[in-house]
């Protein structure tokens, strides 16, 4: 199965062959699974992270055998809740993480080559990340932050139908503050830089590109209508698990409804 390599035209002028993508991706299966996110839930109120957190592992437990451990991709812009709400969910559902864009930046060579790429291969660039897109869909049990090349053409979204995807949609202003401000690290290949105002520009842009993409996912997340459910006054309120739980939520509609369906297709 880990015998495929990133496509031909990855290795080129000035570019040494990249390693194989299923070295990349099994090196990930070791690195399980949500560490981080000890830290960003420390200041949260215990007892009500003991709450969300006890939610969350029941509610993965209750969908897990009807899951049989299909795939969960989730897209967006990039954003800590975002990738944070799919690590939480690998740990929930005892499944592996990866981020998309982790795995192809360390596939061509790290985020110098990443950049390299983008200006002199941009071709090259996209089938790496199909490619990438590819092995991870044909495997079972991984939860996906899926970068925005994954919504950007026809063959990507198609790979993505192995699974469930979520969209978890984020206002723009907010992820724009958390770059400026937290300094949050987006990928290589999303270069962005300035102010606030010209950070937010250029994620509106991202956004609008990839807004079809994003909306052909099978269900969605959206922040505000989180927060507004839970009665919360503001959107910095919603935490990791509210995402999380959300999101479980929404794939055990979406498999009971393909349940119900397949039951009606059946001849009497």
């Amino acid at each position: 199965m880990w015998l495929l390599r990133l496509p031909e035209p990855l290795v080129g002028r000035g570019h040494s062959p990249p390693p194989t993508t299923s070295s990349i991706i099994c090196r990930h299966h070791r690195l399980l699974p949500s560490f981080k996110l000890r830290a960003a839930l420390s200041n949260q109120d215990s007892t009500t992270q003991f709450d969300l957190s006890l939610s969350l592992k029941r509610k993965a437990a209750d969908i897990s055998t009807d899951l049989k451990g299909t795939c969960l991709f989730l897209v967006g812009i990039n954003s800590p809740i975002k990738s944070n709400s799919a690590q939480l969910l690998a740990d929930a559902l005892r499944y592996y993480y990866f981020d998309s864009d982790s795995v192809v930046e360390q596939a061509l060579g790290g985020e110098d080559a990443v950049r390299s790429f983008m200006n002199t291969d941009l071709k090259g660039f996209r089938d790496s990340e199909t490619e990438v897109l590819k092995q991870l869909s044909s495997m079972g049990r991984l939860v996906v932050s899926a970068g925005n090349g994954a919504v950007q053409c026809a063959a990507n979204l198609a790979l993505m139908r192995h699974g469930i995807s979520i969209w978890i949609d984020v206002p723009l202003d907010m992820v724009a503050k958390q770059i400026v401000e937290e300094n949050f690290q987006l990928p290589a290949a999303e270069t962005i830089s300035g102010s606030y105002s010209e950070v937010l520009a250029q994620l509106t842009a991202i956004y609008e590109d990839c807004r079809n993409g994003y909306a052909t996912a099978d269900a969605t997340i959206a922040l505000h209508k989180v927060a507004s459910r839970l009665g919360y006054d503001t959107l910095d309120a919603v935490t990791t698990e509210d995402i999380a739980l959300g999101t479980l939520k929404e794939v055990e509609r979406l498999m009971r409804a393909k349940k119900l369906m397949e039951e009606a297709a059946r001849p009497f």
